[in-house]
């Protein structure tokens, strides 16, 4: 199952140049990094992203991984959460999230 990361570009450019990241600032907070499935991505780039330009989402596939949890947030909805770095290796595919008149504009989440 895909899920997906919404990243700054300097933060996609980051974990691009590192290979590995914590997360954005959110995240590091927080103590893990937050992920949405594709019920939920919309939504939370409205709620934390509004009127934000030069965003990526990037697609990571959640099976497999003893690190995520699914935990309840947003009135008790579950979100994947990754409790060690994101790397590379995680990324399936990464791509723009252009925001046209104040609407972030997803691209196929496949």
């Amino acid at each position: 199952m895909l899920i997906y990361k919404i990243f700054r570009a300097d933060e996609w450019a980051q974990l691009q140049a590192d290979g590995h990241t914590l997360g954005a600032p959110i995240d590091l907070a927080d103590g893990y990094i937050h992920f949405s499935d594709a019920g939920s991505v919309a939504k939370t780039a409205a709620l934390y992203f509004t009127g934000v330009a030069d965003l990526m989402v990037i697609a990571v596939e959640a099976d497999n991984k003893p690190e995520m949890k699914w935990e309840a947030a947003r009135g008790g909805t579950l979100f994947p959460h990754l409790y060690r770095a994101m790397t590379m290796d995680d990324v399936i595919w990464a791509k723009p999230l252009p925001l046209v008149a104040g609407t972030h504009q997803f691209p196929e989440l496949t």
